[in-house]
């Protein structure tokens, strides 16, 4: 039975989580709502939740110039997939020959691997390693390869739930059963690993997703590589260099007038971010598992 001070602290706490959700969703729904604002409202009446005019024509400008938004669509979605399952894959099983103490340099590895997080080769040599050495330049793999395959926080993050959360005992049944070191990890740590993993995943997955500089430094002629991110900025510079030059340039004020050049913005952020928005909510109830689910019940 709830005494009266847990009852009026649990009122409390909902009223506060609403308060911070609603804080958390209210800029999606006016940033939606924008995007399907007429642009010459939202210029004369600024955002709002309930626009005089309604239009579409920002999302039409943006699929129907160059008609490779789809197109973009596809890059992303094959890269984010490839690199996330390359990345789990890669951080897994690094992160789970850490967690073994008699590991041969153990200690060794753990501090390459947290010397990453503190200290980077710059951006000039690392242009130089990528475009000379490894000549990935103007190519897919330009998008897959640079600095987000592997992070080491992510291994970090994952060595520590394999020690704290994939009990011994488990492990040495599966040993005296006979089985190697490698059945262990894909039959008992990984389906023990669900949470982490999912996590991990999602980490991975929005990094690819969000990523637009490998792009931005390493395509400068395969345009037809670019990712929705990528291809969503050049729009944007597009729009802003005929603003900042329609004076000079003939017909550039024409051209603008047809362009929604502040429901565009609006439309862009939320082509870019819709995937995430869509694919969070089956994946997040991994985060409380992650931190709360062990390999030893009852």
């Amino acid at each position: 039975m709830r005494t009266r001070e847990e009852r009026h602290f649990q009122i409390f706490a909902h009223i506060v989580m609403i308060i911070l959700s609603a804080l958390a969703v209210v800029p999606f729904v006016l940033l939606v709502i924008s995007s399907f604002t007429d642009n010459d409202t939202l210029i004369a009446n600024g955002y709002s939740f309930t626009p005089e005019k309604w239009s579409v024509y920002a999302y039409e400008y943006i699929f129907k110039t160059g008609n490779s938004v789809l197109h973009a669509y596809g890059i992303s979605v094959i890269l984010t997939i490839v690199g996330t399952v390359i990345a789990l894959s890669i951080t897994t099983m690094l992160a789970y020959a850490l967690s073994k103490p008699g590991l041969p340099g153990r200690s060794v590895l753990l501090f390459l691997v947290f010397f990453t997080l503190l200290f980077n080769g710059g951006l000039v040599p690392t242009y130089m390693v990528y475009s000379i050495t490894l000549g990935i330049k103007n190519t897919f793999w330009a998008l897959l390869i640079p600095g987000l395959l592997m992070n080491g926080f992510n291994v970090l993050l994952m060595k520590s739930y394999f020690c704290s959360s994939i009990p011994n005992e488990i492990l040495d049944a599966a040993y005296i059963d006979g089985a190697s070191e490698f059945k262990t990890f894909l039959s008992v740590v990984l389906p023990l690993s669900k949470p982490i993993v999912a996590t991990i995943g999602l980490f991975a997955g929005i990094a690819y997703w969000n990523d637009w500089m490998n792009g931005y430094i390493y395509l400068t002629k395969r345009t037809d590589l670019y990712s929705v991110q990528n291809l969503l900025n050049r729009m944007m510079q597009n729009i802003q260099y005929l603003s900042q030059n329609s004076a000079h340039i003939q017909d550039a004020g024409v051209g603008l007038a047809s362009i929604p050049s502040v429901s565009v913005r609006m439309a862009m952020a939320t082509v870019g971010v819709l995937p995430i928005l869509v694919t969070y909510p089956f994946i997040q109830g991994n985060f409380v598992k992650g931190i709360t689910l062990g390999g030893v019940k009852g």
